[in-house]
């Protein structure tokens, strides 16, 4: 059985996921920047999804 997957998944989002995982949990950025062989922290930080995270609060905003 197949998993029904709608969005493509490739390095790019597998990086993405585990660089923000690691800065959610308390990594630093440099040390980041490191494990993905980064030249300059800047690079890392576009891998950084922890902006994208919304809040119930946030949600709760919106009401209809």
């Amino acid at each position: 059985m197949a998993a029904a997957i709608a969005k493509a998944i490739g390095n790019h989002s597998m990086r993405g996921t585990g660089i923000t995982t690691y800065l959610k949990n308390g990594g630093t950025l440099e040390k980041a920047r490191h494990m993905a062989n980064h030249a300059s922290t800047r690079t890392t930080q576009l891998y950084d999804r922890r902006p994208d995270d919304v809040t119930l609060e946030e949600v709760e905003l919106v009401r209809i």
